[in-house]
């Protein structure tokens, strides 16, 4: 018996070799990564050195595949029945445009390649890319996803007439909150908080008041916030009867002390909100049941510039910062959150400045009065010094250099990574404390009432990011097999455990219960894989705590595709993860709109698609734009200057908003975007 078990165990055994031997190797020549070379499917030298042992128990060299991309392997040789193997070493390590620029004439070279969502659009209308949705048979999951995310299937339809999709793209989280205003907020109760009045050895006197009232200074307002607990909605009011306009009355007195400001700025909370706050003022700005507006931040900014010696034990603190202050990459949150302050659409669109108004018009924000009447009371702010001196002259500093020396309040930014500064910079031990607050009430002009509406909403949503990844047309005609094998990657990246892969990366590094399930934990309402304690020593020891770099960098996950939140949320610090419940909180009672993946009845609230399918004529008159374009650029924005130096040559908002529309010819910008809007919203109607 013994030996007819062997037999037949040599002959499956032979059986499986034969069939592997037979199974046809196709090779995937893969020119993606994400914007260098650290940042590929392979390891750098940089980051694997001689050899780098991960939570898997495995070493990797130089060279060698990520773990996300060793599973893939498998997953995809699986999947199509083929020996499947990724090379990833034809990433040159360059950002999405330079990579595409780096292939565009040997496009036959490689199978996948990065790009932005709009030179992928005109290359594969040209025929250089594969059209996805000729395969829609193959892409089950992919066209799932699109057909529940009405928005994303827009973003990314690049001809009208063919519906045609050529990539697949990236979502650095999906319908969430992307940035939101961060404060010191052990800061803030020091000034706010306690029995009876605020007292200081020593203190400065406020700067002489530029900045004028945004609020109303009479009558009533009722504002829809969550209760203390956060786990219900109930009505706040500001009665400006009772104390008056904040601003109003500080302005009235023109400079004082410090002391005495920060007792005007507790008279106010307590008579305006009738007591609700009691001695926890701070809460107006830090609570569940925050309710503060842009008057009442400029006044909190006046307290805490003026009181440094309170505060730090220094004669400075700034008040407004950004992460770095002499990029342009970073400058721009704030005026951005000059935005958030005061009711402005377009600064966060996830296309240029565009969004839609109350009509279902795309309207741009460059050639709205009040994007400009924004920027510049953020420069009335800037003068009365509230916003960072280095801000002002463009200095070489970062918000980790502000918080370490306790020089900097507020900034507007992401949640997980800048509360990591809590453990890095902050000594916690004495109660500093970084974190997230509520978004501020602002008047939004949302079409439901002329007069606007004062609510919360945030334009920083999070939707398709302009990078992705696309099939080269040429390059898998001449690789028989890649196409099947391309298909199949990103069809299963959009499956639900696909998507945890592009996350998360290997099981591995995954935390399992006995019967291997994943232990979870409930994130936005679905449950998600809790990562491995090993994982999570890894990321301290290799990332400092940054999930992204350790993600990218470490496991080849994140790079493209849908990335979830859940992983980065579990990295977060604790006091991040404070903050965050309490936006969270808000967004789910409805107390914090947003704009939706879906074309909603109030179009105003409809995401902008981040790529419109705009003909080969359109796209060249939109780039013969060039005033349009050179004043909202990568090097210079004009919004940004404004912060810093007013509104150029004397002009009012209103001047400035219509020499955008006709000097600059922004109403051709709208009109051609509007035509390529009609266009996509006909073609994607005659879909239902």
């Amino acid at each position: 018996m013994k030996r007819i078990l062997s037999i037949v165990l040599a002959c499956v055994m032979l059986l499986s070799l034969a069939a592997a031997a037979s199974a046809e190797d196709i090779t995937l020549r893969m020119a993606t990564g994400y914007n260098n070379a650290n940042t590929g499917l392979a390891f750098s030298s940089d980051i694997a050195g001689e050899g780098i042992t991960l939570a898997d128990g495995v070493t990797y060299h130089t060279g060698d595949l990520k773990p996300t991309w060793v599973e893939m392997e498998k997953i995809l040789s699986e999947l199509t029945g083929k020996n499947i193997q990724i090379d990833g070493s034809y990433y040159q390590g360059n950002s999405d445009s330079k990579e595409f620029d780096y292939w565009k004439e040997q496009l036959d070279q490689i199978d996948m390649v990065p790009g932005t969502s709009l030179t992928l659009t005109a290359y594969g209308d040209a025929g250089s890319l594969v059209n996805l949705a000729e395969y829609a048979d193959k892409l089950p999951n992919f066209m799932a996803y699109l057909e529940n995310n009405p928005i994303v299937r827009l973003s990314i339809t690049g001809n009208t007439e063919t519906g045609a999709i050529y990539f697949a793209p990236y979502f650095d989280g999906v319908n969430d909150i992307e940035k939101m205003p961060l404060m010191r907020v052990d800061m803030l109760q020091k000034l706010l908080d306690g029995e009876g009045e605020f007292t200081a050895e020593a203190c400065k006197d406020t700067a002489a008041p530029v900045y004028q009232p945004y609020m109303p200074t009479s009558g009533k307002i009722e504002i829809e916030t969550p209760t203390a607990d956060g786990t219900a909605v109930q009505t706040l009011t500001k009665d400006y009867d009772a104390y008056g306009n904040i601003i109003a009355k500080m302005n009235e007195v023109g400079a004082m002390s410090g002391v005495e400001a920060v007792n005007m700025l507790r008279e106010y909370i307590d008579k305006t909100y009738g007591g609700y706050y009691g001695t926890a003022r701070s809460n107006l700005f830090c609570g569940y049941d925050a309710a503060w507006d842009a008057d009442e931040m400029v006044a909190l900014l006046r307290c805490v510039v003026a009181n440094p010696f309170t505060l730090n034990g220094t004669d400075s603190i700034q008040g407004l910062f950004s992460r770095e202050e002499n990029k342009m990459a970073r400058r721009p949150d704030v005026y951005r959150l000059g935005g958030l302050l005061f009711g402005v659409r377009g600064y966060e669109s996830r296309q240029d400045y565009l969004y839609f108004d109350a009509n279902g018009e795309l309207q741009d924000g460059r050639q709205n009065v009040l994007a400009y009447e924004a920027a510049a009371r953020m420069h009335d702010i800037a003068m009365e010094g509230l916003i960072s001196s280095d801000f002002m002259t463009r200095a070489e500093t970062n918000s980790g250099m502000y918080l370490e020396n306790d020089l900097g309040f507020m900034s507007y930014d992401y949640n997980q990574t800048q509360t990591l500064y809590n453990r890095s910079k902050l000594q916690n031990d004495a109660g500093e404390k970084y974190m997230a607050i509520m978004v501020p009430v602002a008047r939004w002009y949302d079409g439901t009432s002329e007069d606007g509406v004062y609510m919360r909403f945030t334009e920083s949503w999070r939707s398709v990011k302009p990078g992705a990844w696309a099939i080269s047309k040429p390059g898998v005609e001449a690789n028989p097999g890649a196409l099947e094998a391309c298909l199949a990657l990103i069809d299963y990246a959009y499956s639900e455990k696909g998507q945890i892969l592009m996350s998360y990366g290997p099981d591995a590094f995954i935390k399992t219960k006995d019967d291997g399930s994943y232990e979870t934990f409930m994130f936005n309402g679905k449950e998600m894989p809790v990562i491995a304690d090993a994982t999570s020593e890894e990321l301290w020891s290799l990332a400092g705590g940054n999930y992204t770099n350790f993600a990218r960098r470490y496991l080849g996950s994140t790079l493209s595709f849908v990335k979830s939140q859940a992983f980065e949320y579990q990295c977060t610090h604790e006091v991040g993860k404070e903050g965050a419940a309490k936006l969270s909180a808000a967004i789910a009672l409805g107390t914090i709109k947003h704009p939706e993946l879906a074309l909603t009845e109030n179009p105003w609230y409809t995401s902008v698609p981040t790529v419109l399918p705009f003909y080969a004529s359109e796209i060249t008159e939109k780039n013969n734009l060039s005033d349009l374009a050179a004043n909202f650029s990568n090097d210079f924005n004009l919004f940004d200057e404004i912060v810093v130096n007013g509104i150029p040559n004397g002009l009012t908002a209103e001047e400035q908003a219509k020499a955008a529309e006709d000097t600059w010819s922004g109403y051709v910008y709208t009109e051609v975007c509007n035509d390529a809007w009609g266009r996509l919203l006909e073609y994607y109607n005659s879909l239902n």
